[in-house]
């Protein structure tokens, strides 16, 4: 029995010691938002340092010190960064913990995050159907009522009808902070179903949302899929669509020419928007678009039945949207105790990748890119409807060649003064301050970086031909030492 309790004893210690190890070696910190910082946005993002060699990371957000009410202890995957689908209360200071989860072993928590939200002080606005898409058609009578989050909204106010404006299926009633509804009843076959949502919050109701529709269909064993007797295959009677739901064009492609090939017996594309007028663009399977913008794709069959002839249809929103070559406006560099955090930030009307030192990749979504470590490097941005990919060199480290090995302080307007040289145009210097010594270690002089620099100066009295040192401290990384000779 005693061997058997020591045996448990030691597993225990083992156990602890290499979660207090793991603890020490690699637990993650959260990089945005910042410990304490307020006025956060309440839909933010929350993002931490990547630490490889982990099966993921567990995630709890409260209102209370180790709370979990917001979330709780939810497994996230291995990506940095989450952005709870309900958004966060407004004016409330929040806590947030992650966890590591190793591949063997118990969880190992990490350091809390405080920050409070900012105070939200206008209505919401207005809200998106997402499930069934908005003028989706062939809709089954069976389905369920999805909307997209609308960031500092609290709840929802739901109604449905099979008018314009109507609500004899649902009237304004209040979801709360939910983002679906089931309704109790199928909804009515072969019909037009209006769908308003109106978001809300302590301050206000979001107003002049828009009415959206879709159409539902014939009554289930019309036009729904059904099961061969004959062969035992799963037959569908209305066309299955393949297009995408979001069509990459290069802004200098258009007009462009959209083509589906599908099969069906009729084809439909309409010019759509956020209300309930279309536009019939073409009835063949491909369309000729001058602009991105939301446009609806139907593909149908005829059936005869006995009510007489009908189509099954099969209808789909498809978003075409126009990309272009990205800019690289700016990369922003932080050195660290693990190596640098690199971010590109970029600017166009496109959806982007970033890449590090490869122009082939592999690209990620984050253009943050952490644990870099030292040397040249390369940022590629590339936009993921094909449309280019833009290089940009990332500023190197500042070294000992970017300050002069002399000066000639004669008042002959060349080199009169001493001052490091920025390694690049528009270079952001992380100097704090330079130090100049005598060759006997005594300080004579200190100079700001973006000074001018030393004119050979002590106490307005000059300094003799010498070799003197410089020490030049940074904000976030060791300090330079070297030395340089005045000349007269």
């Amino acid at each position: 029995m005693k061997i058997k309790k020591m045996s448990f004893f030691l597993r225990w210690l083992c156990l602890f010691l290499t979660s207090s190890f793991f603890y020490g070696q690699d637990c993650t910190e959260f990089t945005f938002p910042n410990n304490g910082a307020s006025n956060i946005e309440v839909n933010t993002t929350l993002t931490w340092t990547e630490v490889l060699g982990y099966n993921g990371y567990i995630l709890s957000i409260g209102t209370t010190p180790q709370g979990t009410d917001i979330l709780d202890r939810k497994p996230i995957g291995t990506n940095p960064f989450y952005t709870p689908p309900l958004g966060l209360p407004d004016d409330t200071t929040m806590y947030a913990t992650l966890s590591l989860v190793p591949y063997d072993g118990p969880p190992i928590n990490c350091d809390e995050l405080v920050f409070t939200t900012l105070e939200v002080t206008t209505p919401p606005t207005c809200s998106i159907l997402i499930t069934p898409d908005n003028n989706a058609g062939s809709v089954t009578i069976i389905t369920d009522i999805e909307w997209a989050y609308v960031p500092t909204a609290t709840g929802y106010y739901l109604s449905i009808g099979t008018t314009p404006n109507g609500n004899e299926l649902v009237s304004n009633l209040d979801i709360k902070n939910e983002l679906s509804y089931n309704p109790p009843e199928d909804l009515p076959q072969n019909s037009n179903i209006y769908v308003r949502i109106e978001p809300y919050n302590n301050i206000g109701i979001a107003s002049s949302c828009v009415e959206e529709i879709f159409t539902t269909s014939f009554a289930v064993y019309v036009c729904d899929p059904y099961i061969s007797e004959i062969t035992g295959e799963l037959i569908y009677r209305a066309p299955i669509i393949n297009l995408p739901n979001i069509v990459g064009i290069c802004s200098n492609e258009l007009p462009y020419t959209i083509s589906s090939n599908d099969n069906a017996d009729g084809f439909r594309w309409y010019l759509t928007n956020s209300g309930s007028e279309e536009t019939l663009l073409s009835e063949t399977h491909s369309v000729a678009i001058s602009a991105p913008g939301k446009y609806r794709f139907e593909a149908y069959n005829n059936i005869t039945t006995d009510a007489g002839d009908i189509e099954c249809v099969s209808s789909k929103l498809i978003d075409v949207v126009a990309s272009e070559e990205a800019t690289i406006t700016a990369i922003d560099i932080t050195n660290t105790k693990i190596g640098k955090t690199i971010t590109v930030n970029a600017s166009g009307d496109g959806q982007y990748e970033y890449s590090l030192d490869n122009r082939d990749g592999p690209y990620q979504d984050s253009p943050i890119f952490t644990k870099v470590l030292g040397g040249d490097h390369t940022a590629f941005v590339r936009d993921k409807n094909g449309c280019g990919i833009t290089q940009r060199t990332v500023d190197r480290d500042i070294s000992q060649k970017d300050f002069p090995s002399f000066f000639t302080p004669n008042g002959d307007g060349i080199n009169d003064y001493w001052q490091y040289v920025p390694p690049v145009e528009n270079f952001e210097s992380v100097i704090d301050v330079i130090h100049i010594f005598n060759q006997f270690g005594s300080l004579i002089q200190q100079i700001n970086p973006n000074s001018i620099g030393w004119d050979g100066t002590f106490n307005t009295k000059e300094m003799p031909q010498s070799d003197y040192w410089y020490r030049a401290s940074f904000l976030n990384q060791r300090p330079i030492i070297g030395h340089f000779s005045l000349i007269r």
